[in-house]
């Protein structure tokens, strides 16, 4: 039988202030003047004695490129002795993180690289995972998804498509002095983690760290409830297919009480179906499989075009900044100037996305390097040949926006915003239920 083996840990990454923040086209060059909670690289790595499966690497990040994606799991290699390829890096696409760990994301934008902080990032992810092929230990799995309602919504039409589920895997030791004790849950769900808006000034992983610790929490009471202070399992968390879902029409301010009462609705939701819905997973090997996939960049609109959807955007803004309806507006206005902005630039005719399919029994995770809307998602995954499909974004690179149809028709902040062709989207699809199909068949 199968024995699968747990190594995980959280790795306080948080820089000091005075570095310019990412997230906010509106928030310009302004610098963090403090931390409001601390920004985390969290990792859940399963394996087996004689293989080494698969470590996700998550981080409090807007994104991470293919070139800080590369550093970091080449440094996880070094640290741990297994295979980079086996390292997925992912961002929990948090709007107050640095903007020196990427710099510039898209190319209409600005935005430098400052190599000193990633070079201390790197070496903070390495002083937290150097020890982690002594820690592994035998673990069970079990399975679950959760509905999480209030968290998030579409954010271009409040009664638009929208992915409420959370899938919700939990390890726990084979240990016979402690059998019902949680040692890590690795968690994903849709939703942009903007609650803390432009005005903002200090690092925070808003909701995926207010949930995080509320579960962390949560559970380490259940598990041991006579002990004042009972050891806290590792949350790691996966950003899912989230390009056109955010806390837009749900959120209630944009202050940290908001931060804190969204991350609890998560916690709490999963913390129930673990509780009730949760079903033990067969012990199975974990395999990876991987493709670049080569998607078209878009058309760039003729200059009097460009020039015009900026004019008409400006002429609908109106009302407070921060009501869902002004927000729509503003970001379609960012929209139409960066795409304005990329007649400066010369796009190339394709970019090299990497697909990566991580397979565990029935339960299999498709990881793409973009926004993927949410009509996207829900297509892979009833296309997918495995019983359960989670669709994650935001993995080992950055290749922006991949709108649907219909975002295209509307015009849409993220079709404008969107370095891709209108096709990118089906290719995707195709090319994960392909992976899906490859990975299932060679078990």
């Amino acid at each position: 039988m199968t024995e699968l083996l747990l190594a995980c840990s959280t790795v306080d990454v948080t820089p000091p202030p005075g570095h310019p923040m990412a997230g906010y086209v509106a928030r310009g060059d302004a610098p963090a003047v403090g931390t409001l909670d601390p920004l985390e690289a969290t990792v859940f790595w399963l394996s087996t004695e004689d293989d080494p499966g698969v470590f996700w690497l998550s981080l409090d990040a807007l994104a991470v490129d293919t070139e800080l994606a590369g550093k970091l799991s080449d440094a996880v290699g070094r640290a741990t002795g297994i295979p980079s390829d086996r390292v997925l890096v992912c961002a929990s696409h948090t709007h107050a993180a640095p903007r020196g760990w990427t710099g510039r994301l898209h190319p209409a934008m600005s935005g430098d690289r400052d190599q000193a902080l990633v070079d201390s990032l790197v070496d903070s992810v390495i002083d937290g995972v150097a020890g982690l092929p002594e820690q592994r230990v035998p673990v069970d799995l079990s399975w679950c998804v959760a509905s999480v309602k209030g968290l998030g919504s579409n954010r271009n039409r409040k009664d638009g498509l929208h992915d409420t589920s959370a899938g919700v895997v939990t390890a726990r030791p084979r240990d016979a002095t402690s059998p019902a004790r949680t040692a890590a849950l690795l968690v994903d769900y849709a939703c942009h983690p903007t609650v803390l808006g432009p005005r903002s000034q200090v690092w925070s992983a808003d909701w995926p760290g207010s949930a995080r610790r509320s579960l962390a929490a949560a559970l380490a009471a259940v598990d041991d409830p006579r002990t004042s202070d009972p050891a806290q399992p590792v949350v790691a968390f996966l950003q899912g297919a989230a390009g056109d879902s955010s806390p837009r029409f749900v959120r209630r301010g944009r202050d940290y009480a908001e931060v804190a009462r969204l991350g609890a609705l998560l916690g709490g939701a999963v913390l129930q179906a673990i509780q009730v819905d949760a079903t033990a997973m067969a012990p199975a090997k974990p395999t990876m499989h991987k493709k670049i996939v080569q998607v078209p960049t878009r058309e760039v609109p003729l200059p009097e075009v460009r020039d015009q959807l900026v004019t008409d955007a400006k002429e609908k803004l109106a009302g407070p900044e921060d009501t869902p309806e002004e927000r729509l507006h503003r970001t379609r206005l960012e929209g139409a100037l960066a795409l304005f902005g990329l007649g400066t630039v010369e796009l190339p005719a394709h970019l090299d996305l990497p697909l990566t399919v991580v397979a565990l029994g029935d339960l299999a995770w498709v990881h793409l390097p973009v926004e993927l809307f949410a009509s996207f998602g829900f297509r892979i995954k009833q296309a997918s040949p495995f019983p359960v499909t989670r669709v994650i974004g935001y993995t080992d690179g950055y290749a922006g926006y991949v709108s649907d149809a219909e975002g295209y028709r509307e015009g849409c902040f993220e079709a404008l915003m969107s370095l891709v062709d209108e096709c990118a989207g089906e290719i995707l699809v195709k090319e994960s239920v392909a992976l899906l199909e490859k990975a299932r068949q060679e078990g």
